[in-house]
């Protein structure tokens, strides 16, 4: 017996080193937010257990900074819940690896890259909101604002707190859409001067999205502009904030994926796009988000009014990529006196 059951151990132990030989890692650039991955992680390896995720994960400035600066020597398998914007960015450099995902069909034309195969695709909605400290502008006699221009009035000072668009890409698509609607003119459009105004009563800009509504749901500033996932996760745990969508319109984005060009991994890479783009993906999407870019698959989110959707700013994430370098030279040389310090 112990001579023929030691081979069979040893085969066994082969065997099992050879499967674990067989796992493949993915490095996974993302600005998804930390308390979204382990769920998007575990519903991916139910379908590819044999693909580990590697995350890394900063906000999306940062993150596509990142990309940006390895273009020559890339590192990333694939970018997951990257901004739209962003990765127009890094297509237009090159840098993107085509593919059409299985589930491409059943996602929304309008968030998706226009060009066959596409470059990337969108997975859901992150949109604006105002997170408002209720009890603390009680104290302070500060009324509930209702359009964004209500917040560049005298009683705000020193209470707003906003994202930087250089490192958050909700900072980002806040300045891009209140350039959409009222101007931009290279500089001299009335969206600059809205922002003047409103940079007279900002405290800080942060360099992430959340820390404003995080800011106010602590009651640190009575004004958070970040958006509605955050929004909707903070009143949900109870912080006393009251979610405002300005009535002009909301700036948003779309988490979105692509693989990267040039990654060593591409068969992996494309299972990975294969499943965020499938319905069980979406599922998990719409428990955080009120879009996702499957239709119907998305419940209501309790503190997103219903016509969510409508009041989106008309987006153009192609002019949104080709400007970027100039609209963040002139705000950081207008504003970022007021910018948190960089760790």
């Amino acid at each position: 017996m112990r001579f023929t059951t030691l081979p069979l151990v040893a085969g066994l132990a082969l065997a099992c080193s050879g499967a674990f030989a067989q796992k493949t890692t993915l490095l996974v650039y993302t600005a998804l937010e930390t308390d979204q991955l382990k769920a998007y992680q575990e519903g991916f390896n139910k379908v590819e257990p044999n693909i580990e995720i590697k995350w890394v994960r900063d906000s999306t400035g940062v993150i596509t900074a990142k990309l940006l600066a390895e273009k020559a020597n890339p590192q990333a398998d694939a970018v997951m819940g990257v901004a739209a914007s962003s990765l127009a960015l890094l297509d237009k450099n090159g840098m993107l690896e085509p593919y059409k995902p299985l589930n491409y069909d059943a996602l929304m034309p309008q968030y998706v890259d226009k060009k066959k195969p596409p470059a990337w695709f969108g997975m859901d909605v992150w949109g604006a909101t105002v997170c408002f400290n209720t009890v603390e502008a009680q104290k302070k006699g500060i009324p509930k604002p209702e359009t964004w221009k209500d917040l560049t009035k005298p009683a705000y000072k020193g209470q707003i707190v906003m994202p930087n668009p250089a490192s958050s890409g909700t900072g980002y698509f806040d300045v891009t859409a209140w350039l959409t609607l009222w101007g931009d003119k290279d500089g001299k459009g009335d969206g600059w001067k809205y922002m003047d105004a409103l940079h007279e009563n900002i405290a800080q800009y942060t360099h992430s999205g959340s820390k404003p509504c995080n800011m106010a749901a602590s009651g640190e500033y009575v004004v958070g502009i970040s958006f509605e996932y955050r929004g909707n996760t903070n009143k949900a745990k109870g912080a006393p904030i009251d979610l405002v969508f300005p009535k002009e319109g909301l700036g948003w984005d779309l988490e979105a994926f692509a693989i990267h060009k040039g990654t060593k991994n591409l068969a992996a890479a494309k299972k990975l796009a294969d499943w965020a783009s499938s319905k069980d993906a979406m599922l998990l999407y719409g428990k955080n988000f009120a879009i996702t870019a499957q239709p119907g698959v998305a419940q209501p989110l309790a503190n997103v009014p219903k016509d969510y959707e409508a009041r989106l700013v008309k987006m153009d994430f192609g002019w949104a990529a080709e400007n970027r370098e100039r609209i963040l030279a002139e705000w950081n040389k207008r504003y970022n006196a007021k910018s948190e310090p960089k760790k």
